[in-house]
């Protein structure tokens, strides 16, 4: 194994010195590679799967199983490359706050380890690619898509004035239920529609503990949030917007055949909320941890619903 291991490393290193006298900087690329990955939040996957797995729940739920494997790729491609944009719009219009927030004041604009022309020419560039899969479905959904880009650049801006901001940003997370529900049945369907709502629920619950973790620094700066607007009731806020999300996802057992196995999966999903928010009563509670950890009942409800429609496949 040591020697293999050893193989390894020369191999590498003959590469690195091949590349160099190439005149090619392997060590500038990757530095450059690393910058660009952290400004798009790549290393940070937990807001794909919020996004993800919503998009997932619509597909399969309105396919009655498992979708076309072309708009299955197309719809996962979009989350991640919009998600990606979305960052880098969040980062452009707020720099000059994230200088100031503990959390945020080592992202890559607010350190300025990335440029701004950088960072719009990387925009424009998931953009582009955005924009290029939707090329292939209807016009609805494009429509659609074009909505959630309106909704996503405009979002930043919310927490200067409304007092709820994270009610456009559950929105905009809904938008791929939408979209889904569009570009497979032609129409969105009452269960859309609620899986929709649901998830708008969801996303406030979950961004409203993801503003916890800013709740001071934002008042110092004088940004708004769903956390600093509930105040003292931001735990029973919370509690209720989760409620009233599994609440709504009893939905989609109306479109199952039996629903039995979604069934079993959603009191799963409700026993791991619960798991997870009777920590917001700790004295030491890591909100991000809990906010992050949030990814994982979406993860629950799709496989619910996969195994349920698996019967169909």
């Amino acid at each position: 194994m040591s020697f293999v291991r050893n193989l390894g490393f020369l191999r590498e290193a003959k590469l690195r010195q091949q590349l160099i006298a190439g005149g090619f900087d392997l060590d500038s690329f990757l530095n450059t590679y690393k910058r660009y990955f952290k400004l798009t939040r790549l290393d940070k996957p937990v807001g794909i799967l919020l996004l993800m797995w919503p998009t997932l729940w619509a597909l399969f739920i309105a396919s009655q199983g498992f979708p076309d494997i072309g708009i299955l790729i197309i719809f996962v491609l979009g989350v991640i490359f919009m998600r990606s944009a979305g960052c880098i719009v969040n980062d452009i219009i707020d720099i000059n706050f994230d200088k100031n927030v503990s959390r945020t004041k080592d992202r890559m604009l607010a350190n300025k380890k990335v440029s701004l022309q950088e960072a719009v020419i990387l925009m424009l560039g998931f953009l582009a690619v955005s924009g290029s899969l939707l090329l292939s479905l209807n016009s609805q959904t494009i429509g659609l898509a074009l909505g959630a880009l309106a909704l996503t650049l405009a979002y930043p801006f919310f927490k200067r004035f409304f007092l709820f901001p994270q009610a456009i940003l559950g929105i905009a997370f809904g938008f791929g239920i939408l979209m889904a529900f569009y570009e497979i049945k032609g129409a969105i369907e009452p269960v859309g529609w609620t899986i929709f709502i649901a998830n708008f629920f969801w996303a406030i619950a979950y961004d409203t503990i993801y503003a916890l973790s800013d709740i001071e620094d934002d008042k110092r700066i004088g940004l708004k949030s769903s956390a600093i607007t509930l105040g003292a009731n931001v735990r029973l806020g919370i509690y209720m917007f989760q409620s009233i999300f599994l609440l709504l996802m009893i939905a989609p057992v109306a479109v199952m055949k039996t629903g039995v196995i979604y069934g079993f999966f959603w009191f799963l999903a409700a026993l791991y909320s619960y798991y997870l928010l009777k920590n917001l009563s700790l004295s030491n509670v890591n909100y991000q941890l809990l906010f992050q950890k949030n990814q994982r009942v979406g993860a629950i409800l799709f496989l619910g619903i996969f195994l349920d429609f698996g019967i169909q496949f």
